[in-house]
């Protein structure tokens, strides 16, 4: 099926870029990787009247870390900037352990990390690792800036906090305190398949104390599922042994509101949240324990 006629704009600035938003009264989509934009556009599941493309603004592609530890991930970003990057496998393993599980090489490629978070697809990768971080995201109005907590910026199923005038213009991810832990597994059913369900998780440890605990799970709810409450409860303050790990993934899995599809029972997926939060958490308590 071929897209419905649309207007197209490549505006030059960020500025410009909003005026033009502001000026479509919400019929304008934004354009950055386009990975799932163009694929909604062909199959008639979008039909805007305007198209912002946001390639042609420069200094969005950035990704820098501050003096204390914050790291800002700019609008036109690419998955593969992320999968490739040394300093993030180390800094941020949350992150880097999503990268390579995001689609498939093509989609890495033009695909960009904000894009996908504004997409909000309940089965979405970025999302989840950025709910488990405690990750903001940066929009760009008429009236300024604003910062959005990411467990406030998806609101449902493909639905975000953006005004139909504001352009997300950054990722931002708080400073680690301590010694920064995670993982990120995920169950598709093939490669670049949506997840039948993944599980984010984000630690901060000193020693072998958490002191901080977040985790998020895709593909089992109506939207990305924040899970920061019932992992926190089970770990910040404790060790990673068998009771605490398989008590993190008791709550955990209980967070999960799955449903019964053509991917699966509701009860296989949950017990696959279940299994995925016990391995990524048992890697972490096997790697403490060599290093000690």
């Amino acid at each position: 099926m071929y897209p419905s006629r649309f207007a197209y704009d490549a505006p030059s600035s960020v500025g410009e870029a909003i005026a033009i938003l502001d000026r479509s009264n919400g019929e304008a989509k934004l354009l950055a990787g386009g990975q799932s934009l163009i694929p909604m556009l062909k199959l008639r599941f979008a039909s805007p009247e305007r198209i912002v493309d946001i390639n042609n603004i420069p200094g969005l592609d950035y990704m820098r870390t501050d003096p204390d530890g914050t790291l800002h991930i700019g609008a036109l970003v690419r998955h593969e900037d992320l999968e490739f990057s040394e300093d993030l496998a180390k800094s941020h393993p949350t992150l880097a352990s999503a990268a390579a599980l995001v689609a498939d090489p093509l989609v890495r490629t033009r695909g960009t990390f904000v894009g996908s978070v504004c997409h909000a697809d309940p089965q979405g990768d970025w999302a989840a690792t950025m709910i488990a971080l405690d990750g903001r995201i940066v929009a760009q109005g008429p009236n300024g800036r604003r910062e959005i907590a990411m467990k406030d910026f998806v609101l449902g199923p493909f639905t975000n906090a953006l005004a139909y005038n504001e352009i997300a213009v950054e990722a931002i991810i708080p400073p680690v305190k301590g010694t920064a832990k995670g993982g990120y597994l995920k169950l598709e059913r093939r490669i670049g398949d949506f997840a039948t369900a993944s599980v984010a998780i984000a630690l901060d440890m000193n020693g072998a104390t958490v002191t901080r605990a977040g985790c998020a799970l895709a593909g089992v709810g109506g939207k990305t599922i924040d899970a920061n409450a019932e992992i926190s409860a089970a770990l910040v303050g404790k060790t990673l042994d068998a009771g605490t790990i398989a008590a993190a993934a008791e709550a955990v899995a209980g967070a999960a509101d799955p449903r019964t599809d053509h991917r699966g029972s509701a009860a296989y997926k949950r017990q696959v949240v279940t299994v995925f939060v016990t391995r990524i958490l048992t890697s972490i308590a096997q790697t403490e324990q060599k290093a000690a």
